[in-house]
């Protein structure tokens, strides 16, 4: 498989994107999924439609080696991630569209992801209690859940295939990687990665094809369901895993505020505003959705706002523009549909962008930026998850207010508050019903930290102690030696 991705990226050549299962690679279905280079239209690969699973035969082998043996083997995929760092940079480019740099900086994220797993070996940590009784003791043990499923979104899919993968292994899982339809070629990068580095067969299986087709499938066979992606999704993978009580981990979609009081560095504040909004061309669900700015310097930030982001280049992913493709022509016709509606129902146009289809942009998914004053809370592009490069921005007589509005929101993912008065920061650590704020500074969860979201954004998170304590289950024992 590294041959074909190698050949993808020098030459070109279409690949047919296998599935690993079991350690043997599958032949490709015969009709499968059109795999789209978002930047021209053109087809790179297919996948097959169906799925298979060996992780159940490896897994208890996996388990019963010291945890230290297990982190080396996910370090050594870590030390294989950063060898062939500029092949999974530009396969990320090919089929996801962002720019090369930004992809450059998923795979560094990525092998950070596996290192930080990795070096939790020696902290999986159980418990003595003392029990009511004498001769007696309360043991809690941290045990693996056996498999574990993990859905990825299109938008960093390397990257979020390994935040799942190296604490499940870690932990003592096996892991199946059900890789989104629109960017299955890094998920199989990693495994084959995985082959090379020597990881044991059967404990890291790569599936491709159709979402929903496969997606219920995985989730009734598995002990754990991992999924980053839409709300939309997420209600679908609850209710699949609703009979079997499955254990879920969702980390869905977000409408992050971006509150801006009168004493903030306005500034700084901008330039973070423009880094969380139109990275990744928009589609980060940490992104900068809404913006409240104090009345008092709405003017100031919205005239800066709008010319860095009238500024910003917009081109092929390999040039290193601002601003890549979006994955897909029905993602820029979403979009378009939002603003219109938000447009019509009376917000003021500060910067027009839109989809660009004329010149070198003839071919693939482009749109450009669009900046909003917006009057109601309630316009599309306020309210539901935009997921491009399109921002809107409410003036607000106070802070109060903003937290109010700002909590006007089924999502609950991320948010922002650029202030000097530490009171304000600590009322927003109260008050903000959000899993995740970032306090005068832009978006970039570290690892760690825990990421997770609120409401209709999920539940459980990933990252840090607490994302990988979750890739573990307790058993509890009552040990009597009277």
């Amino acid at each position: 498989m590294l041959y074909e991705l190698t050949q993808l990226v020098t030459e070109g050549r279409p690949v047919a994107a296998r599935m690993l299962i079991g350690g043997r690679w599958g032949s490709p279905a015969a009709a499968g999924h059109e795999i789209e280079n978002p930047a021209d239209e053109t087809i790179i690969a297919t996948t097959p439609a169906e799925a298979l699973q060996a992780a159940r035969r490896a897994q208890p082998g996996w388990a019963a080696l010291p945890a230290v043996e297990r982190g080396r083997a996910v370090h050594a995929l870590a030390d294989a991630v950063r060898d062939h760092a500029d092949l999974l940079a530009r396969v990320v480019v090919l089929e996801q569209g962002k720019p090369l740099v930004q992809a450059r900086g998923e795979v560094g994220a990525t092998e950070t992801f596996l290192r930080y797993a990795a070096e939790q070996a020696r902290r999986i940590e159980g418990e003595i209690l003392p029990a009511d009784a004498p001769d007696e003791e309360i043991q809690i043990r941290r045990l693996p859940h056996g498999v574990v499923v993990g859905l990825t979104a299109w938008n960093y899919p390397l990257a979020l295939a390994a935040r799942k993968l190296g604490p499940a292994l870690v932990a003592g899982n096996a892991f199946i990687l059900k890789a989104h339809e629109f960017t299955p070629l890094s998920g199989l990068a990693l495994a084959a990665l995985a082959e090379k580095a020597g990881l044991p067969p059967g404990l890291f299986n790569v599936v491709t094809g159709d979402g929903r087709t496969l997606g219920r499938a995985l989730v009734e066979g598995a002990d754990m369901v991992t999924m980053t992606g839409s709300t939309r999704a997420g209600r679908e993978i609850y209710a699949a895993g609703a009979d079997q009580i499955k254990i879920l981990r969702l980390e869905l979609g977000g409408k992050a505020p971006f509150i801006v009081m009168e004493d903030a560095d306005i500034d700084r504040a901008v330039e973070a505003a423009v880094i969380a909004r139109f990275t990744n061309c928009g589609q980060i669900c940490t992104c900068n959705e809404r913006m409240y700015l104090h009345r008092a310097i709405a003017d100031e930030f919205l005239d800066k706002f709008t010319a860095r982001a009238a500024a910003l280049t917009i081109g092929m992913p390999l040039t290193d523009p601002d601003i890549g493709p979006k994955v897909s022509r029905a993602e820029v016709e979403k979009v378009e549909a939002m603003t219109a509606a938000s447009i019509a129902s009376g917000a003021e146009v500060l910067l027009r962008g839109g989809p660009l289809r004329e010149g070198a942009f003839a071919k693939g998914h482009w749109i450009a930026p669009t900046v909003l004053r917006a009057f109601d809370n309630d316009l599309p592009v306020m309210r539901d998850e935009v997921f491009g490069p399109v921002v809107a921005a409410l003036a607000v007589d106070d802070f109060d207010q903003a937290l109010s509005l700002a909590n006007a929101s089924a999502y609950g993912l991320s948010a922002y508050v650029w202030t000097r008065d530490q009171r304000r920061l600590m009322a927003a650590a109260a008050r903000l019903n959000f899993g995740e704020i970032y306090c005068n500074r832009a978006n970039g969860e570290l690892v760690q930290g825990f990421h997770s979201g609120w409401g209709q954004s999920g539940l459980g998170g990933e990252d840090g102690k607490h994302g990988f304590d979750g890739y573990l289950r307790k058993k509890t024992m009552y040990l009597n030696w009277s």
